[in-house]
């Protein structure tokens, strides 16, 4: 089978996206005969083949001077290398043009395509923007937002998502048909490991710290703003100390570097690429904080638990059943202040015990291998469909 990926959201450095689309390049060597072929956008366009994978990049521009992700404007080229590779199966992990352009590629090769939900963009994006306006603006923007999920994500043969929960609001927008697959951790990287004490002291935490860590992008749908202002309202603490390393980069990187230059306290690296080091600063620190309130799987909260540091965050997002210790102890609001509550409550709990009760099922149910065995299965059933057709 020759499976292709093909995004717009995917950073060389970083990113949700890059991950997935990593590991699955990884499980394809390691447990298949399969070939696969990415195409996404970067800064010249080039095609590289290293044996069974094949990478097609395009040139496009950087959204911003700061931005790591790009977009493809392309979307002929694109094409193009669709039918230079002759995949069996297309899946998209773009909802905008890019995701169009790929239907119309596999109707003309009469090959399944499939497209994964990885954002669930009109909470993550839209909610965001039209809260500014009216309810009337907002409702009917929130409508337009519906019937374009439903007529894109009715185009594709299949709709790949992430969450059961999620699945379910789809099909309730009309979508006919959905499969949820979970994503995963890479177990033989991300499992309970000791505390790098070397590493604390390069980083500049002090021993006597509750050392708090956030990986992911600074963006407004991630909700950087508030975490920046609870730790605000932590620095304040006068009973517990506490210390926030943050890494990530994003369009909110200013919001950070301005609190950082009055909280001494607040710690921020660009971004850590290498799973191994990523594994050390889950072992060392003493809790996640992940704010966000618009994940659709949640998987850097994933591999924290996996490596039994648990995790704090704010109810209400799709993550929640993803998260296997201490949900009750979330904030119920979104807001800094309960969520520096959070926080606080949940530095005085048992975090060993809970970070072992997390490590344990994600370590066995959430594997990348039992994540890819059921999307491959799905890949398998749709080309079948076609043939049949």
């Amino acid at each position: 089978m020759k499976i292709c990926d093909a995004t717009q959201f995917y950073s060389e450095v970083s990113g949700g996206v890059r991950r997935y689309l990593t590991e699955k390049r990884n499980y394809i060597l390691k447990h298949t005969s399969h070939e696969h072929v990415l195409i996404i956008p970067g800064n010249r366009t080039e095609v590289v083949r290293e044996g069974r994978l094949t990478t097609c990049k395009i040139a496009s521009p950087k959204i911003n001077s700061t931005s790591r992700y790009r977009i493809l404007f392309h979307l002929k080229q694109a094409e193009r290398m669709i039918y230079e590779e002759r995949p069996d199966i297309i899946e998209s992990g773009d909802p905008y043009h890019l995701g169009w352009r790929m239907i119309h590629a596999g109707a003309e090769l009469n090959i399944p395509v499939v497209g994964f939900y990885h954002s669930h963009f009109p909470e993550a994006y839209l909610r965001t923007t039209l809260k500014y306006f009216g309810p009337w603006i907002r409702d009917v923007g929130m409508t337009y937002a519906q019937d374009y999920i439903r007529r894109l994500y009715n185009t594709f043969d299949n709709a790949l998502v992430p969450s059961a929960y999620l699945s379910n609001l789809l099909r309730e927008w009309g979508v006919a048909r959905t499969a949820t697959v979970h994503l995963g951790v890479d177990t033989e990287i991300f499992q309970p490991g000791q505390a790098n004490h070397e590493l604390r002291r390069k980083l500049g935490i002090s021993d006597d710290a509750i050392f708090l860590l956030y990986v992911g992008r600074l963006a407004g749908e991630k909700n950087t703003k508030t975490l920046v202002e609870a730790f605000k309202i932590l620095a304040r603490d006068t009973e517990r100390k506490f210390e926030l390393l943050i890494v990530g980069d994003g369009a909110l990187r200013s919001v950070v570097l301005e609190a950082q230059k009055t909280l001494p306290q607040l710690h921020w690296l660009s971004y850590c690429a290498n799973g191994q080091e990523l594994a050390e600063y889950y072992h060392t620190a003493d809790l996640f904080v992940h704010p966000g309130v618009c994940e659709t799987f949640g998987l850097v909260t994933m591999e924290s638990q996996a490596c039994a540091c648990p995790v704090v965050g704010i109810r209400g997002s799709y993550m929640d059943a993803n998260i296997f210790a201490g949900l009750e102890h979330w904030a119920e609001e979104n807001t800094p202040s309960s969520l520096a509550a959070a926080i606080r409550r949940y530095s005085t709990l048992d975090r060993k015990a809970l970070g072992e009760q997390a490590s344990a099922r994600v370590l066995r149910d959430y594997s990348w291998v039992k994540s890819f065995e059921k999307i491959f299965a799905v890949y398998e059933q749709e080309i079948a469909r076609k043939k049949a057709r």
